[in-house]
């Protein structure tokens, strides 16, 4: 089974430096400088200078450089556009070097009958992260709109960071781990702080998606109160819309989860350490935790300048992975490996 774990851990990894690159798309506004969806043809970016001329003029079509980049230099674009096809060409490499080891491990017979629905689920979970993302990118190439859907964004990210957790779950399940039963207490707030960071990535991603961080830069206060009044806070209607599109309760919400997270890891820790069961590694979860808490409020008051927010992300993203093998090696639950032949090593 090392065979399969290497490729697993192979897979989450570009999944990984996807949504790195991802999140400096973003950041670096270069989401919608592609304005087709082409899977194929796609591979390759424009190899001529006609062709660039001809990207540049569908990218001149859309609301965003009309509003926001009117003027800008094809050299300009040029730059935006190579983050956008960077992003989708580690998207197509990630398929495949998942896709393609799975269909010779499955023909060698080396993944256990018990884990391969779940790698199939995986895979077309990671096929429709494909379609999600240019319904993510097609909102924002029409009507008034400079950028895309906050909503879409938000889902687009937490699926594919669920991809990426359940991609590393997997992996750990196969290493061989020392046996023993860890306490419930401690398995279940290692899952709950994993799936609370996971909401968390969800409501970063709302506050990235509305700009949010660019507004209320004071801390511990937000925009001088310690708690925002109810009138500001559920201003819209239908009240769940604030939810999703108040800069204020985006934020706020972001803040709060964000305090209770790193409050329940350094519980977590404790305990851990005094049940000595996986104590190191709550320990470097509860440090991790207090770092990023640290750089998210650093970003935060100086306006989210592209380095900062960038840190602040890909400090998300190990959390999360810090989270997720905590969490496993808590509740490991053994694969079923299957038989070997002589002299073979899966």
């Amino acid at each position: 089974m090392r065979a399969v774990r290497l490729w697993l851990l192979a897979a989450a990894a570009m999944i990984l430096l996807t949504l790195i690159i991802g999140g400096a798309t973003r950041l670096t506004v270069s989401g919608l400088s592609i304005v087709e969806w082409k899977p194929v043809e796609g591979v390759l970016p424009p190899l001529s200078a006609g062709a660039w001329q001809s990207e540049f003029e569908k990218y001149q079509e859309i609301p965003q450089y009309r509003k926001l980049n009117q003027g800008m230099s094809l050299a300009q674009f040029k730059v935006i556009y190579l983050w956008e096809w960077t992003h989708r060409l580690l998207a197509r490499a990630t398929g495949a070097v998942f896709l393609l080891p799975f269909l010779f491990f499955l023909a060698r017979g080396w993944i256990p009958p018990p884990l391969r629905p779940r790698l199939w689920i995986i895979f077309a979970g990671g096929a429709a992260l494909g379609v999600v993302g240019w319904w993510m990118v097609s909102s924002g190439l029409s009507g008034t709109l400079t950028k895309v859907s906050q909503y879409r964004l938000a889902f687009h990210m937490t699926l594919a960071c669920a991809i990426y957790a359940a991609v590393l779950w997997t992996a750990q399940q196969i290493a061989p781990q020392t046996p023993g039963e860890a306490p419930l207490r401690l398995r279940l707030g290692a899952l709950a702080i994993a799936l609370l960071v996971l909401v968390q990535i969800y409501l970063g991603a709302l506050v990235a998606g509305l700009d949010a961080g660019l507004k209320y830069n004071t801390w511990p206060t937000i925009d001088g109160e310690y708690m925002p009044s109810f009138d500001r806070l559920l201003f819209i209607t239908p009240l769940w819309r604030n939810l999703f599109e108040n800069d204020l309760t985006v934020q706020f919400n972001h803040r709060m989860l964000a305090d209770a997270i790193w409050f329940l890891a350094l519980v977590h820790g404790f305990d851990a350490w005094r049940a000595r069961r996986a104590a190191r590694g709550a320990i470097i979860l509860a440090g991790a935790m207090t770092l990023q808490a640290a750089l998210g409020i650093v970003t935060l008051l100086y306006e989210a300048p592209l380095a900062l927010a960038l840190a602040h992300q890909v400090a998300a993203m190990l959390v999360f992975t810090f989270a997720i093998v905590h969490a496993e090696r808590l509740s490991h639950r053994a694969i079923v490996r299957v038989p070997q032949a002589a002299g073979q090593t899966a």
